[in-house]
């Protein structure tokens, strides 16, 4: 079959079920845009800028599992995305970023909307490509979606020059990809696996690790039947929250920085570690020399360069989560006593109780957690969550009732501001009967507020949910904390009316003061089933708590603020 490049794009999207495809055009991709008009094979969404075209195909894959594909020119068209393709590879999120590129032949001459797309990307993709022939076009887009759903799943980035998306040539499309640098292992060594079965065990104090990569794999239901198995507590990192229910009895809570104190106190002292999935990052390990320092580490990863990389794992394990568990499970299950452990999930019990995840409630200003509480109770799983980063983000961590895997959509490695929204966008493409919510803050959804129009135009009802606290609020909490109160560039005191603005995109827009009004609005909100903005009014100096200052050791948590 012979097909122009940009007919082969539009066939190897088809080929490998892609449905909802994010992009903006431009002169670079107009050859692409052409075809996408002419196509039915799935849905163009036109976003309002290019950064939350990747958002929001990233929102998209973590809420399904599948692959998400955003298509953008060339120059700045590129540039933008860059936020956005560095948020999904911090996170392994499989995307697949398509961008038009200068003809071939002006490439290196500073043509009008160059700029070194690859170049740029490499750092931050887990691989990419410059097209450079019709003849490998077919082949470059079959390893783009195997290399970014495969192993560690990450960002692939294709840039197709505009000559070439208009070049004819021959679309043998490849049944599978076999590459010779690029085999990640899936199945464990059995002898690991025997040696990590010996030394649970043996162990008076193990805990259950979860990091991301344990959706990323699928490994929720075997993890929840190794917990109720053998009783080990578990803890969970941001990326990880939802493999168990929040009512599970073996979930302690969120462990790092703003991990609960029974979390954190049981990384401290556990004398086993099964990490699964995790990656040790700074914000759950704080100061590296008094991480776990009593444990053993059991690390299992898909990816090689994440075991030992940080911290040292006494029995690595390197495979798919699931598959590993599959042949580690049946070991515990033949002669495991879950009643050694008994005094060790006794003595978790009694940290839970002793500082449990608290706040001191008002009726006006509205307190933080218990609007993140309410949300819960008048939603639970009925609601996908996704947030922007900041103090919001983190008491949605810690106060929403999760209940399954992919439940909650956040950045957590790069940390970036303006991810919610378009983000939430991507879910409720991914999931028309769930509500999408995005939790953000009044600094956190100016960032990429014009997609509202995005969500008007197209009918996507996310209802954003904003606490408001005329603050960048987990900054001028650090500011207060470790910067004598000197709020430098964090007041945010005039701020848009965001009633009107969200009803000028054409949404559904209210003013939070009191509890009924909260209440209230969240259920006009969602009846009116248009994208809409609860402009929640909250304690301006509410803290997140417990915290780990940075550098400090996990036992050592700010429990409360003194001066």
């Amino acid at each position: 079959m012979r097909l122009n490049g940009s007919e082969m794009v539009m066939h190897a999207l088809k080929n490998e079920g892609v449905k909802v495809v994010f992009g903006y055009p431009g002169g670079a991709a107009l050859n692409l845009y052409d075809e996408i008009y002419k196509q039915n094979f799935f849905e163009h969404i036109l976003i309002r800028h290019e950064q939350a075209a990747v958002h929001a195909a990233d929102g998209y894959a973590r809420a399904s599992g599948e692959v998400g594909v955003a298509i953008v020119t060339s120059g700045p068209g590129f540039t933008n995305t860059i936020t956005g393709i560095a948020t999904a590879y911090m996170d392994s999120i499989p995307l697949v970023i398509i961008s038009g590129q200068v003809p071939t032949s002006l490439i290196g001459t500073d043509a009008f909307q160059e700029i070194d797309a690859v170049g740029i990307s490499r750092p931050c993709t887990k691989h990419n490509y410059l097209v450079k022939s019709i003849e490998e076009l077919p082949r470059i887009l079959k390893e783009a979606f195997y290399i970014a759903k495969s192993g560690r799943p990450g960002p692939v980035h294709i840039d197709i020059p505009k000559d070439i998306s208009a070049t004819m040539g021959v679309f043998n499309y490849p049944s599978e990809i076999k590459l010779q640098t690029y085999k990640p292992t899936y199945k464990g060594n059995l002898r690991q696996i025997k040696k990590a079965a010996q030394v649970i065990k043996d162990s008076k104090k193990p805990l259950l690790y979860l990091g991301g990569g344990a959706i990323t794999s699928g490994s929720a239901s075997i993890i929840k039947e190794l917990c109720e198995t053998t009783q080990i507590p578990a803890i969970e990192t941001l990326m990880a929250r939802g493999i168990l229910p929040h009512n599970h009895p073996n979930l302690i809570s969120m462990v790092g920085m703003h991990g609960s104190y029974a979390a954190n106190m049981a990384m401290s002292e556990a004398d086993l570690l099964i990490a699964l999935g995790a990656r040790f990052d700074d914000r759950v390990t704080g100061k590296l020399s008094e991480f776990a320092k009593y444990a053993q580490i059991i690390h299992i990863d898909i990816d090689p360069s994440s075991i030992s990389k940080i911290v040292n794992a006494n029995y690595p394990i390197v495979g798919d989560i699931k598959n590993v568990l599959e042949e580690l499970l049946p070991l515990l299950q033949k002669d495991y006593n879950p009643k050694s452990t008994l005094a060790w999930r006794e003595q978790l019990e009694r940290y839970d109780k002793l500082h449990p995840l608290s706040y001191k409630d008002s009726t006006i200003p509205l307190k933080p957690q218990w609007v993140l509480e309410k949300l819960g109770k008048m939603l639970g799983d009925s609601a996908l969550i996704s947030t922007d980063v900041g103090q919001h983000q983190m008491w949605a961590a810690q106060f929403y009732p999760f209940t399954y895997p992919r439940q909650f959509i956040t950045s957590g490695g790069l940390g970036t501001m303006g991810f919610g929204l378009p983000a939430a966008m991507g879910a409720k493409k991914a999931f028309p009967d769930k509500i999408s919510i995005n939790i953000s803050g009044d600094g956190s959804i100016l960032m990429n507020i014009q997609e509202l129009m995005t969500c008007s135009v197209y009918g996507i009802a996310v209802i954003n949910i904003v606490l408001n606290n005329n603050y960048l609020g987990m900054v001028r909490q650090w500011q207060t904390f470790f910067y004598e109160n000197r709020y430098s560039e964090t007041n945010l005191e005039q701020q848009p009316d965001f009633v009107k603005l969200v009803e000028s995109f054409g949404g559904y827009g209210k003013v939070c003061h009191t509890k009924e009004d909260f209440t209230n609005a969240l259920q006009e909100a969602i009846a009116s089933n248009k994208p809409a903005l609860l402009d929640v009014r909250i304690d301006r100096m509410e803290d997140v708590l417990p915290m780990v200052p940075t550098g400090g050791a996990l036992f050592n948590m700010m429990l409360e603020y003194k001066e």
